[in-house]
């Protein structure tokens, strides 16, 4: 059956009062932008849910992109009826008809929202039902365990018949709760601690810090690749290139071989938050899960975290890395994290890594080297490049797109 509509149905909708007109207000908008390409289609939006006419535009493709924006509870193909019983059996018996295969058993459920109307939610569950027994004869009833469950919707402007509940992402629309800056590797936990950031409402800019020459090319075009899959999901993303060799060599120098992650990452957090205090972020983001590594237990991550005063944000802290792994290919970034190019934080790994630092023995190394390190990160912060990042990878300046004709300033997916 070729459905002309479909019903979207906000998430999170706990959200009371004038926060959920923001929610649904941005839900609306990151829906028109991540479907921009779908040029036929026309949006009607309704009080906690939206509907979309297709206008000929292929469903399968509006679907899958649709099941991938945050804040979208769930979504139906829908036949639209007027509210009389027996337009809304014609079209109650288009949908079991529209089947791609002829079920055995179904059952009818009614949802009565406008109470105007003249039969009440049992009455219609019969009348329905008997409409399309009358027509079906090899269909029977079954309300334990059907195989088709066909849902009736009587709302005030109309009735939504309809048998498919399509899951969408869940969570908020990006912005919702806020900015923070996601410290993003080449690696594989940090862009699903970047994509679970945004499901949560969080509009996000990465971090990346790179040890040219001593890391490559290939590896800063590696996180360009993860922020352009995360753009997939968040439309465009500012990435903050930071140059950390100094850094890094400084602090190699220093002869604390078995401290020298806890003393990087330390850094990495100072210049973070200064970036994020620049863009106006409210949090850092990172990819830590507890234990995993060195520098994740909790004694590492305890020293390690004092170093700023923005909250921290670690959305994989409890996940088994096996978790990380299946998430990370769910949402294709897993065959670009596991490329074999080295990022800053494979440099200089030492054979024996402190995991239980002792807070003041690093604020003690620390001030002995406060003015230079210091220093270097000022000079991080001023040098740091800053690129625009969409889902077709580096977006060109304003005066480079209009030279080549492919200024898009308005388009953010």
């Amino acid at each position: 059956m070729n459905y002309n509509l479909i019903l979207v149905r906000f998430g999170e909708l706990t959200i009371k009062g004038r926060n959920r007109r923001r929610f649904e207000s941005l839900m609306f908008t990151n829906i028109k932008q991540a479907l921009a390409s779908f040029s036929k289609l026309e949006f009607e939006r309704s009080y906690g849910r939206l509907f979309i006419h297709l206008n000929g535009e292929n469903f399968d493709a509006v679907s899958e992109r649709l099941s991938e924006i945050f804040g979208l509870s769930s979504f139906s193909p829908v036949v639209r009826a007027e509210n009389k019983v027996e337009a809304i059996q014609d079209a109650a018996l288009q949908v079991m008809r529209g089947l791609e295969r002829t079920p055995k058993t179904f059952k009818v459920t009614v949802r009565r929202t406008w109470k105007d109307f003249p039969h009440d939610s049992q009455q219609m569950n019969h009348l329905v039902g008997a409409h399309v027994l009358r027509n079906t004869p090899d269909l029977k009833v079954d309300v334990r365990n059907p195989e088709i469950e066909l849902k009736v919707d009587i709302q005030a402007e109309a009735t939504f018949v309809y048998c498919r509940v399509i899951p969408g992402a869940g969570g908020f629309p990006i912005g919702m709760n806020g900015k923070a800056m996601l410290l993003l590797s080449g690696g594989i936990d940090s862009p699903v601690a970047g994509w679970m950031a945004m499901r949560k409402g969080l509009e996000i800019e990465a971090v990346h810090f790179h040890s040219y020459p001593f890391t490559s090319e290939q590896a800063t075009e590696k996180v360009v690749s993860l922020t352009q899959r995360l753009a997939h999901y968040g439309g465009r993303l500012k990435l903050h290139l930071v140059p950390f060799t100094e850094i890094q060599t400084m602090l190699a120098q220093k002869g604390r071989e078995n401290l020298i992650i806890t003393l990087m990452r330390r850094s990495m957090l100072r210049i973070a938050e200064k970036l994020a205090e620049r863009s106006g972020a409210l949090a850092l983001v990172t990819g830590d899960s507890l234990g995993q590594v060195a520098s994740q237990t909790l004694g590492s991550m305890n020293v390690i975290g004092r170093t700023v005063s923005l909250p921290l944000l670690r959305p994989l802290v409890m996940m088994d890395k096996l978790d990380i792994i299946r998430q990370a290919e769910k949402i294709g970034t897993y065959e670009t994290s596991i490329l074999p190019y080295e990022d800053c934080c494979t440099l200089f790994v030492p054979k024996s890594p402190a995991t239980n630092p002792n807070l003041h023995v690093v604020e003690r190394i620390e001030a002995g080297m406060k003015a230079e390190l210091e220093r270097l990160i000022e000079e991080a912060v001023a040098g740091t490049e800053t690129v625009l990042i969409d889902s077709r990878g580096r977006v060109p300046t304003a005066r480079k797109a209009e030279a080549a004709g492919t200024a898009d300033e308005d388009r953010w997916f």
